[in-house]
């Protein structure tokens, strides 16, 4: 939250939110839940689409590596122009878990978690925890997750991210027995958790389900669906964001 002098005064200025999504399809549906006034502003190797409420809005990229890259330049640009963000919201469209999230429905993430960053052993595979380096999981919070639930209906659970998209009944069935509370999967979310905590800025990451996760059936997917359910979405928790104080954590 910015604060800044007017007249003698100190005001607060509106919640800066930066929204991430992989692909503009989904930058665009989120955009949708938003006044039609959009400002693009150009930064080294990405287009940030600013709403009417301050809301920036990014196309971060496919992938936790690109999308990390992608949502660190947009936070440090806003920190060097001295106008932090106070929150950044991974957005858009995954799998879900069967029958925990189905195709249609909202998941909002209270553990943002990397489900194949480590090594895959004779007894199994090893989280990079278990390595002995970094983190797997980063934990939005708690008042936020609840709020944008209530906001917007979603289930609440993990979203696990990966770098490769489940295609599989075995592989699904792992990812589940290894993670228990999982009910989405998406390829972005870790990737903009890292970026926002290396920035000291809360992370939170909303999901519509478009199709099951599992064995690829594309006939099955569901996306225009799921774009109108992000759009949806936004349009309901826009208000929280706008209200939401990250000093009374």
């Amino acid at each position: 939250m910015v604060v800044q002098a007017e007249e003698g005064r100190l005001i607060t200025a509106a919640v800066r939110v930066l929204v991430a999504t992989a692909v503009p399809v989904e930058r665009d549906a989120v955009a949708r839940a938003f006044p039609p006034a959009v400002t693009e502003v150009r930064l080294p190797g990405a287009l940030l689409c600013r709403t009417a409420t301050g809301c920036d809005l990014l196309a971060a990229g496919v992938g936790p590596a690109l999308a990390a890259a992608s949502t660190a330049g947009a936070l440090t640009a806003a920190a060097l122009e001295g106008t932090p963000y106070d929150l950044v919201v991974c957005a858009g469209i995954g799998g879900g878990f069967q029958p925990g999230a189905p195709v249609g429905s909202l998941v909002v993430a209270d553990a943002i978690t990397v489900a194949d960053l480590g090594a895959e052993t004779a007894d199994g595979f090893l989280p990079v925890t278990e390595l002995g380096f970094g983190t797997v999981t980063h934990r939005p919070p708690e008042p936020v997750v609840r709020a944008a639930a209530e906001a917007t209906g979603a289930r609440t659970g993990t979203i696990l991210t990966v770098s490769t998209v489940t295609g599989t009944a075995a592989r699904a069935a792992a990812l589940r027995a290894r993670h228990p509370s999982a009910l989405a999967e998406g390829m972005e979310g870790f990737g903009v958790a890292e970026a926002a905590a290396a920035h000291g800025v809360p992370v939170l990451e909303i999901r519509a389900v478009s199709n099951p996760v599992g064995p690829r059936d594309r006939a099955a997917w569901r996306i225009g669906d799921a774009l109108g359910a992000l759009t949806e979405a936004f349009g309901k928790l826009a208000p929280v964001l706008e209200s939401w104080n990250p000093h009374d954590e």
